[in-house]
C-alpha cells in the first residue's frame, strides 16, 4: 500500500488551485471540465481539491467543513522549502491567514503555520536534517 491522495473539500475548486499558484508557486495539474475537482503537481502524492457537492454526494451523514470551521481542522498539509520566511511571506501576500509566523524550533528547522482561504491549515517548514 502507498500515500496517493489527500482530497480536501472546497466551496471553489479553482480558486484553491490558483491560490496555491500564487501563494507557493505550485501548478495545477488538472481540474475536471466542471471545476468540481482539481490537481496541484506535488509530486508522486497529490493534494487535491473536490467541491462540497462532491463530499454531500459520497459522505451523505456530513463532515465538517474546513471553510466554515472557525479553527483549523486538526491535520495539516506541510510544503517543504529552504526559504521558509520568503514562502511565508507570498502566502500572506495572497491572502493566507498567519497561524505562526517562522521560529526556529528547538529540533533545527523552521517552521511555519497560516490558513488558507479555503481553511486548509498549511504548515512551511525547512527540510528535516537526517538522522545520525
Amino acid at each position: 500500500m502507498r500515500f496517493g491522495y489527500t482530497i480536501v473539500y472546497v466551496s471553489d475548486v479553482p480558486a484553491s488551485l490558483a491560490f496555491f499558484g500564487r501563494a507557493f508557486g505550485v501548478e495545477t495539474r488538472y481540474l475536471l471540465d466542471s471545476s468540481d475537482y482539481g490537481e496541484l503537481a506535488t509530486g508522486e502524492t497529490v493534494l487535491a481539491f473536490a467541491a462540497h457537492t462532491v463530499a454531500a454526494g459520497l459522505l451523505p451523514a456530513g463532515y465538517v467543513a474546513a471553510d466554515s470551521s472557525e479553527k483549523p481542522l486538526g491535520m495539516e498539509v506541510t510544503l517543504i522549502t529552504d526559504d521558509v520566511g520568503a514562502a511565508y511571506d507570498r502566502a500572506m501576500t495572497a491572502g493566507a491567514v498567519s497561524l505562526h509566523p517562522p521560529t526556529l524550533q528547538p529540533w533545527g528547522q523552521t517552521v511555519a503555520h497560516l490558513r488558507c482561504p479555503d481553511g486548509l491549515l498549511v504548515e512551511l517548514c525547512t527540510p528535516m536534517a537526517p538522522p545520525e
